[in-house]
This record gives structure tokens, C-alpha cells and sequence, in this order.
């Protein structure tokens, strides 16, 4: 079971000073220097090209400056984590309405590159539920952007993956939260029933009993689940999915389930869903013999760029015979009313299992059609955003991204979007055409018009 930190406010003066501090590095950077930041963590799955330049020091702007339980918001910075700000939340009996499913994810980076979890069929993406945004240009400005100040900026600012500025400090909303989650466990024969299922879970309600989070895992075409959670006040007992046992397997096992809301939150993170079982920590001697602490996702992501930097693995595997290996890690929405047949699709094409399922409605209901240009899904249609994170062999006569393209392909025959940070074959007028090209194009010159901030297509699709 994991033991919440203790997370102290950073507090106004010293969060005020920290963005004062960064403002004046990046007025420092001479003309024509690309700009960058100095992350110490990352949940990208795309190479990013280096720009011999040294990021910005942002390690002063990784907290939480303060929460206010009565009127259920806080004031974040915009590298705090995840875990950060639902460790200061929780503390209120609160948490953010969207917390991705990785403790690293930040809230910046949630905003600006997207975010999902089992809260979207009701709260939408994380950056519907942000209220107010400090954003720090390429020129080293700070700009206030809200609903109703420099709206344009607003809106456009998820999806735009630092092209556009980087947030500083977010407003966000919180909601209650009790202190246990009831889980239920319905499993599926077929994928019209799965969907038919989510269709009813969606409302809110599943046969009669209220449902607060709804998310899935598809084993095979004849073996799905949907994990549908209820907030509860009292548990008759909690597992404990950081130790030996491993929640997705739990799904297959039983049918109820309680956690605490706390290891509810980051019941995915220990195993990076089941991505673990590929650097062998699944092995039940290993599993018992590995500290909690190096059972993260962020532990297991070093590992993984290690290998994308150096290839010793591909190498070792060349050298045994074996078909080279095409990563495709991504995470697609697709209208709910096409799921069925996508997942046919895959099941068909694309041979790697468990695929994971979130429903996501957009909550923003007061902005038109497309309220959010950058990523635009359309207002009152449900999605579900499918996700599927590994490898594939490469067969003779094809290249390496030619299993990606065909899953774009499909995405887009079937009305889907695509998530942008994992790798992106799309050429320049297809994403322009995918990813709101005018409206981008119109803040780029209006917010970066020196053009100190990388350009969307070069960094997301062409690893600039």
C-alpha cells in the first residue's frame, strides 16, 4: 500500500520569484538560440532531437503553491507531477477532476501534450478543468490566459507540446474524493457487447449502481473487462497492488475489488499497466525481491530510453536471428460508436495484447463545435481512447513505421485523433488538416512570432 508524502506549499512569494528567475534566463538566450527545458523526467515515447543548447533550469517550479479546500481549486506550478499535486490534494480530501495515469506526468505537460484517465467520461481531458494559466513565451514573457483573458491562447494551448510557451502556473479545479474506491469487474464475450456496456456506463450508472470511473482492459476478442469504480466511505478490505499481486490480473481474478483512493489514483503506474513484464519484473521471484520504490513508471522509462539510446537488446537480438522490432506505443480516440470495429481491426493487424480502453466525452459545453482547435474532438460525441504500448516484428518488405501509419490510416478512416507523444507519421498538410492547422498557424503569430519556440510538426512528427 502506498503511504502518501507530505507535500508543503511552495507559497506566492516564492513561486512568484522562481518564474521571475526563469523569465529573465530565457530574455537571456541570445536571438535565434532554440529555447528547451531541462525536465528531469519525461513520458514522451518519440526521440527528441538535441539542440546543443542547455535546457532552462526549471526545478524551482515543481510544486504546489497552494490548495484552498473551500472553494475546491489549487494553484500548481507547471512541473509539479502528478503525484505532487495529488499528495497535497488529497490531504483536503480533493483531487485534481483528471489525474493521468503515471506519477511523473506533469501538469504542465498534461495541458500542453493532453492527458486521460477514468474520471474523462464525466471531467473531459485535464486541461478542460484548468481555470487560469501563466504561460511563459519564447520572448520571456508571462501571458495570463483564461476563458476570458486572451481566450484564443486559452484554448489553444492544449496539444500545442511547448510550441506556443510553457505553463508556469495552472488554476485548476478539484472534487471530492472518499477515501476507498469500489471496484467492479464486468467481463465481455464480444466487442458490441463491450461497447454496449461502456454506452450505460457512460450515463453514470451500470444496472442500477452509481459510477464514478469507467475504464477497460481487452485481453482478446472473446475476453474484455470494463473496471467500473464507486467512490465508497468505508472498505471491507483493501489490496495492495505494489508488492507481489498485479492489478491487471486482478481484472481476470475477481470481481470486486477495494482500493484506497490514493492507490486507486496510481493503480497503473506500479506495472506501467503491464509494461513491466518485458524488463521481467512480473517474474514472481523478481517481483519479490525488487523494493517498491523501483516498481514506477519512471524507473522502468529510463530503462526503456536507455535501450532506444544504446540498442543493445535489438543488437543481441540481430545477432540471434530474430526479425527486427518496430516500437508502437500510442494512444488513440476513436468514436465510441466505432470502437468494435477498430478493435476487429487490431485484433486482425497488430499483435499485441492487453489493450487498454478510457471513455472520454468533452466536458466543455459553451465554446461551439470544436472548443479545443489543437485536438478537435467534437462537443457532446463520446470517444474511447484506446492504448497499446510495446513492439512488433518488422517483416520482410516492410520498413520500421509502416505498422504506425497503417494504425493512423485506420484511426482517421474511422473519424479517431491520435495522440502526439509517441512517434507520428502523418505528412505536413495531413496533420495540419488533423491538428487545426489555421487556428495554429494564427497563435503562432500572434504569441511567438520571432519564432523562438519549436514549430508543432517539426517537433512532434519530425523530432526537431
Amino acid at each position: 500500500m502506498q503511504r502518501l508524502t507530505e507535500v508543503r506549499p511552495v507559497g506566492r512569494e516564492a513561486h512568484d520569484a522562481a518564474v521571475a528567475e526563469l523569465a529573465a534566463a530565457v530574455r537571456g538566450i541570445p536571438d535565434g538560440s532554440p529555447i528547451r527545458l531541462a525536465k528531469r523526467t519525461s513520458n514522451l515515447f518519440r526521440p527528441r532531437g538535441g539542440t546543443g543548447v542547455p535546457g532552462l533550469d526549471v526545478s524551482k517550479l515543481d510544486g504546489v503553491v497552494e490548495v484552498d479546500p473551500v472553494a475546491r481549486t489549487a494553484q500548481v506550478q507547471g512541473m509539479a507531477t502528478y503525484e505532487t499535486v495529488v499528495a497535497a490534494t488529497l490531504a483536503h480530501g480533493l483531487m485534481p477532476l483528471v489525474v493521468p495515469q503515471l506519477r511523473t506526468i506533469t501538469l504542465g505537460g498534461a495541458v500542453t501534450g493532453l492527458g486521460i484517465e477514468s474520471s474523462s467520461f464525466r471531467n473531459g481531458l485535464p486541461h478542460e478543468s484548468v481555470i487560469e494559466m501563466d504561460i511563459l513565451t519564447g520572448s520571456g514573457e508571462i501571458l495570463t490566459a483564461s476563458r476570458t483573458e486572451r481566450p484564443d491562447l486559452f484554448r489553444g494551448f492544449p496539444n500545442s507540446y511547448g510550441s506556443l510557451g510553457y505553463a508556469v502556473r495552472l488554476e485548476i479545479e478539484l472534487e471530492p474524493i472518499t477515501p476507498y474506491v469500489h471496484l467492479s469487474h464486468i467481463r465481455f464475450g464480444s466487442f458490441t457487447e463491450l461497447v454496449d456496456g461502456l454506452t450505460e456506463a457512460i450515463t453514470g450508472s451500470y444496472r442500477g449502481e452509481p459510477v464514478d470511473f469507467v475504464d477497460g482492459v481487452v485481453f482478446s476478442a472473446t475476453e474484455s473487462y470494463l473496471v467500473l469504480g464507486r467512490k465508497v466511505e468505508q472498505a471491507p478490505y483493501t489490496s495492495d497492488y505494489t508488492g507481489t499481486q498485479i492489478f491487471y490480473r486482478s481484472l481476470q481474478q475477481r470481481t470486486d475489488d477495494y482500493l484506497t483512493a490514493n492507490d486507486y489514483v496510481w493503480r497503473w503506474d506500479t506495472d506501467w499497466f503491464w509494461c513491466s513484464k518485458a524488463l521481467g519484473v512480473q517474474h514472481p521471484l523478481v517481483r519479490r525481491v525488487l523494493p517498491r520504490r523501483y516498481k514506477r513508471s519512471d524507473v522502468y522509462g529510463k530503462v526503456i530510453r536507455f535501450e532506444n539510446q544504446h540498442g543493445w537488446m535489438a543488437a543481441l537480438d540481430a545477432r540471434r536471428g530474430k526479425l527486427p522490432r518496430e516500437r508502437v506505443v500510442q494512444d488513440v480516440e476513436v468514436p465510441l460508436k466505432n470502437t468494435a470495429q477498430f478493435l476487429d481491426w487490431f485484433m486482425d493487424n497488430v499483435p499485441m495484447r492487453p489493450i487498454w480502453l478510457c471513455p472520454l466525452v468533452v466536458r466543455e459545453q459553451d465554446a461551439g463545435e470544436q472548443p479545443w482547435p489543437l485536438y478537435p474532438l467534437r462537443r457532446g460525441e463520446p470517444y474511447v481512447n484506446v492504448g497499446f504500448w510495446g513492439t512488433v516484428e518488422i517483416p520482410p518488405g516492410d520498413a520500421d513505421g509502416d505498422a504506425n501509419r497503417r494504425i493512423e490510416q485506420v484511426v482517421d478512416d474511422l473519424d479517431g485523433h491520435k495522440s502526439l507523444y509517441s512517434d507520428a507519421y502523418y505528412s505536413a498538410e495531413q496533420f495540419a488538416d488533423l491538428y487545426g492547422g489555421a487556428a495554429y498557424r494564427e497563435l503562432k503569430k500572434t504569441y511567438d512570432p520571432q519564432g523562438r519556440l519549436p514549430e508543432l510538426y517539426e517537433k512532434v512528427v519530425q523530432r526537431r
